[in-house]
């Protein structure tokens, strides 16, 4: 019994999706991404060389957009209009994981908070859906005729973000003065700026990149992106600013990404 509404809940879903894009008239357009991810936190110094370079991360998603410029009910472009011809909707679902270290000139220090420090480790795990709107300079219209091979665009959105960080140290367990830095235990969170409670927030998210025309159905994707958090915890760290000054601004990342997309309709 559960097979056939099952079954019948997928068929629906299409019949739906069909109908949908007949009355709306657009077509659909799949894909994944996948690249390096640079996570700014508050484990290490912030816009030092070591830090930016150390904790850099992995990163894949699916992507899914509304393509205004075509007609996916009669297989014909859409009504010529500036909107229809330069803009897309993005939707997509992302997983990205980073391993988190302590560098810049603290951690190196020859004494126990250096030492504190170095062996203080965190990993941050996000999960991410949410919406941009992509701007396309170039006609869409033409890009998809074969006119050019490469089309820069823009995007801005939003994403409901779920976050389960981890941290640890080979001390012992974190929170007190044996194992933990001391002006981390200055804060709001489980064990003053420490907590690995899993969480949830927004992110702004920015992004530029061009597509390329493999072939009458596909794209290559190159994706430079950013997203700022609304939450400082997303790496589990959060110390009080008045105790440690550093940190001063939520977390965030720079996602450089590589992206397969194929045309449904």
């Amino acid at each position: 019994m559960k097979a056939k509404h099952l079954l019948l809940a997928i068929t629906t879903f299409f019949l739906a999706h069909n109908e949908v894009s007949a009355q709306l008239g657009f077509s659909h357009e799949i894909g994944v991404i996948t690249g390096p991810v640079a996570f700014q936190s508050d484990f290490g110094l912030r816009n030092d060389f070591d830090t930016n370079k150390g904790n850099i991360g992995f990163g894949i998603g699916i992507v899914h957009y509304l393509n205004f410029s075509y007609r996916a009910d009669c297989n014909c472009y859409s009504q010529d209009t500036y909107f229809n011809d330069h803009f897309k909707v993005r939707n997509e679902i992302d997983y990205h994981v980073t391993n988190l270290n302590h560098f810049g000139e603290e951690s190196e220090d020859n004494d126990f908070g250096g030492l504190v420090l170095r062996i203080h480790k965190g990993r941050a795990n996000v999960f991410e859906i949410g919406t941009q709107l992509e701007y396309f300079p170039m006609s869409i219209r033409d890009f998809m005729a074969g006119s050019y091979r490469i089309a820069p665009y823009f995007s801005l959105g939003v994403h409901f973000v779920s976050f389960d960080p981890e941290a640890s140290s080979d001390l012992g367990p974190l929170g007190s003065p044996a194992t933990t830095f001391a002006p981390f235990l200055q804060g709001e969170g489980r064990f003053g700026g420490i907590d690995d409670s899993a969480g949830s927030t927004w992110a702004i998210t920015w992004s530029t990149g061009i597509r390329y025309k493999l072939g009458i159905l596909s794209d290559l994707l190159i994706d430079a992106r950013w997203h700022y958090y609304t939450s400082n915890w997303v790496d589990g760290l959060n110390p009080d600013e008045r105790f440690y000054p550093p940190n001063r601004a939520n977390d965030w990342i720079f996602w450089l990404n590589v992206g397969y997309i194929y045309y449904l309709d």
